[in-house]
């Protein structure tokens, strides 16, 4: 049974004449009768009592019409529903982001992306970039902006690089700055008190990293907030915290930049290399770029 018998018998079913039929859709009279004939022959039973200039419905047609113009209205329905997510009129993207960047670029992007693709259903995932790669090698996640290099043994990833992006210090402006210079050295970090990251945060680790690497454990008088918190407590004056230079012009905080570019972060987003995102997520991507002026920075 074919969809376009389907609609050949409806549409004659509906005209109650083959000629009309054949003349609405567009088709050869002979072809149209010799479709409904195959429809008979498979179904085993005349769908219409023929009779010169009268032609009515049998049982079997009267039982199958219901039926022929439900699943015609449901194809059309399929039809319309995947050209609206073709078009972008419709769809989801799942996009799974650290906090520091939910807290900075993201937002903007989504509201550019949101007013161009009004149809689209935005899902945020945010989460530390080991935690969004996970999400991504499940099928979690069409796209995640992650911090990069992963390290061995992640799952196959594509990765792009996005932009390259300072990390500075911020501390309360109601207390002296950190240092008397214009920059610090992360051996500065050593006499200042920090606010630190709960464990799982890209910037929890690579600070710390920073401070073994210069020779020193840092000394935390608050740990294991997330974003706000952590800027909320540094606001409050209970110690410094490292965070990225997008955040820290956001925050009203006074900010002071590392001397060098040793304190620097890679952002790049990433999906599954087996399953290629969406085409709604591939227009999140070129918004991102977009944003960002076309590529690193």
């Amino acid at each position: 049974m074919q969809l376009q018998q389907l609609r050949y018998f409806a549409t004659v079913a509906e005209l109650r004449h083959f000629t009309r039929a054949a003349e609405a859709l567009h088709v050869a009279q002979p072809s149209l009768s010799q479709q409904i004939r195959a429809l008979e022959r498979e179904l085993g039973a005349d769908l219409f009592h023929r009779a010169r200039g009268n032609i009515t419905l049998t049982d079997a047609g009267e039982s199958l019409l219901p039926l022929a113009r439900r699943i015609l209205a449901d194809t059309d329905t399929a039809r319309r529903e995947v050209q609206e997510v073709a078009q972008l009129r419709r769809g989801r993207v799942r996009l799974g982001a650290p906090p520091s960047l939910c807290a900075s670029l993201v937002p903007d992007v989504l509201r550019a992306y949101h007013a161009r693709f009004p149809g689209i259903e935005l899902f945020i995932d945010e989460g530390g970039s080991q935690d969004l790669v996970r999400s991504l090698a499940a099928g979690g996640l069409d796209l995640a902006l992650i911090i990069t290099p992963l390290g061995v043994g992640g799952p196959a990833l594509t990765t792009t690089e996005l932009l390259r992006e300072d990390l500075v210090v911020v501390s309360s402006p109601s207390l002296p700055p950190p240092v008397r210079r214009a920059r610090m050295r992360v051996e500065d970090l050593r006499r200042l008190p920090m606010v630190m990251f709960r464990r799982g945060y890209d910037l929890r680790e690579m600070t710390i990293a920073a401070c073994r690497s210069a020779g020193f454990e840092p000394s935390f008088t608050v740990e294991g907030g997330e974003m706000d918190a952590v800027l909320g407590f540094v606001r409050a004056g209970l110690g410094v915290a490292v965070v990225p230079g997008m955040v820290a012009g956001r925050s009203g905080l006074r900010v002071t930049p590392f001397a060098g570019d040793r304190m620097r972060r890679t952002v790049a987003v990433a999906h599954r290399k087996d399953a290629p995102p969406p085409r709604a997520a591939r227009e999140l991507w070129g918004v991102l770029l977009e944003h960002l002026g076309g590529g690193a920075g």
